[in-house]
């Protein structure tokens, strides 16, 4: 069901075709790489945080991992991740396939400054097998209303 409602997103701009399936799955950012064929930071992973009564999809580079005090100028509150059992009520996609296509009116995305040094990124599409390749520009296109913000750290930070 989740991966038709991305599915159903993304045909709003005539990218639902472009979706991949996978056999195996993709639901962590190692899986991911291997299903896709490229390296780990690529894959755009999307977080889920409780912000205030809304719920903040923070979609970053694989590699980056959330800055406590970047977080906490952004959003003014502490990063807290929501739990594995609230995911999907919350956002309409299971963990795993967590994704910023299709998803509840009481989620805000934002796009993580980490993604833009690459030329294309692999989000997820609803799913725990499938992710589309975008260019950052494409995914800010493809989900209106979001925002990009500078709130991770990479490997090397």
């Amino acid at each position: 069901m989740s991966l038709e409602k991305a599915k159903a997103h993304l045909a709003q701009f005539g990218r639902e075709g472009d979706v991949r399936e996978f056999a195996t799955s993709s639901a962590t950012v190692e899986l991911a790489a291997q299903a896709v064929g490229c390296e780990p930071a690529r894959i755009a992973k999307t977080l889920s945080f409780e912000v205030g009564e809304r719920v903040a999809l923070v979609v970053c580079a694989g590699d980056a991992r959330i800055a406590n005090p970047k977080f906490k100028a952004a959003f003014h509150a502490k990063p807290r991740m929501l739990k594995a059992d609230e995911a999907e009520a919350r956002i309409g996609h299971a963990v795993g396939g967590v994704c910023p296509f299709g998803v509840s009116e009481e989620c805000d995305v934002y796009l993580d400054e980490s993604l833009r040094r690459f030329a294309t990124v692999f989000p997820a599409c609803g799913s725990s097998n499938s992710a589309i390749e975008l260019s950052p520009a494409e995914l800010e296109e493809l989900t209106p209303g979001s925002a990009w913000v500078d709130v991770c750290k990479l490997p090397e930070e």
